[in-house]
């Protein structure tokens, strides 16, 4: 069980570099925001829309398909999974709709020589709230919409974030961010603290699933016995293992902040660190055009009626 590569969550990947590696950071950002936000308001086509161009953009950027192919489909499936299951749930519409002619409707002919003879409107679309009705398994409109609502959500704020971290390093991130919030050092907040802090975090991620991960063998290879435990002795196994996670996690955070102050960071605005030299390039500005572009799409044909 080797978590940092079934499962490579909050992970970069150094190698190979590809056209997404070489985009500023805060256009990336930009992109990010782009996606967790236009689908507010949205309709379920620009919903669709999105987690197509998330899996174009990974197929186009030519990421190696070791990297994404068990978490993609992991979340293709779960997503499958929330659809297929929001669907036929109740739409928690307890109306019972009627139709508006009577079933049984009397009707009138004229004979055929007649002058005045009226041509009803031939209609072959008929409206239907429910859309599949067999035994006990009911889809209506308003189900498949809420399941098509959820299941992209879940895939687009997942797998949207964990591109933007495969494809962008920790420093580039916090360099990207720190820049950003520039203008909020007149308002006295600690910008070079808060993004300090958020380089910490990102390279604690793979700390803790390799502490995950050395618990996880650990257990495995004591070959215990679980019948013979039962409920009861599991739980407590497994609340011994939680303990030891926490423990061995805050002693990795003490170490780091030891080396910290041994090699002097005692305080960010004393020891700054610059990680990168931020440049829009050419390939930025085209980037940034088709955000610009995205948006207008978005807004013309996105919007929920």
């Amino acid at each position: 069980m080797d978590l940092l590569r079934s499962l490579p969550l909050g992970l970069y990947l150094e190698q190979p570099q590809t056209w997404l590696h070489k985009i500023d950071p805060r256009v990336k950002f930009a992109w990010l925001m782009s996606f967790l936000t236009s689908y507010v308001l949205a309709n379920n086509f620009w919903r669709v829309l999105l987690v197509v161009l998330l899996i174009l953009a990974t197929l186009i950027a030519r990421i190696p398909r070791r990297v994404w192919q068990q978490q993609m489909g992991w979340l293709l499936m779960l997503s499958f999974f929330v659809l297929a299951i929001g669907a036929i749930s109740p739409d928690a519409m307890g109306v019972d709709y009627q139709q508006r002619l009577p079933a049984n409707e009397q009707i009138l002919t004229q004979p055929p020589n007649s002058k005045n003879i009226v041509q009803e409107p031939a209609s072959n679309s008929k409206y239907s709230y429910v859309l599949f009705h067999k035994g006990p398994v009911k889809v209506t409109r308003r189900s498949l919409d809420l399941a098509v609502r959820l299941s992209t959500i879940i895939f687009t704020v997942i797998y949207s974030t964990n591109l933007y971290l495969l494809t962008t390093a920790p420093e580039e991130i916090t360099s990207g961010i720190e820049s950003l919030m520039q203008p909020l050092r007149r308002f006295k907040l600690p910008v070079t603290e808060i993004a300090l802090t958020l380089t910490l975090s990102l390279r604690f991620i793979p700390l803790v699933l390799e502490e995950v991960q050395n618990l996880f063998r650990s257990v495995m290879t004591r070959a215990i016995n679980w019948k013979k435990l039962g409920l009861k002795g599991g739980f407590k196994v497994w609340m011994t293992v939680a303990e030891r996670l926490l423990e061995n996690l805050l002693l990795r955070a003490d170490q780091m902040a030891n080396a910290m102050m041994v090699r002097g960071f005692t305080s960010p605005n004393e020891h700054r660190v610059q990680w990168h030299d931020l440049r829009f390039k050419g390939r930025d500005w085209l980037a940034i055009a088709t955000l610009i572009l995205f948006w207008g799409i978005r807004l013309a044909i996105g919007t929920q009626v």
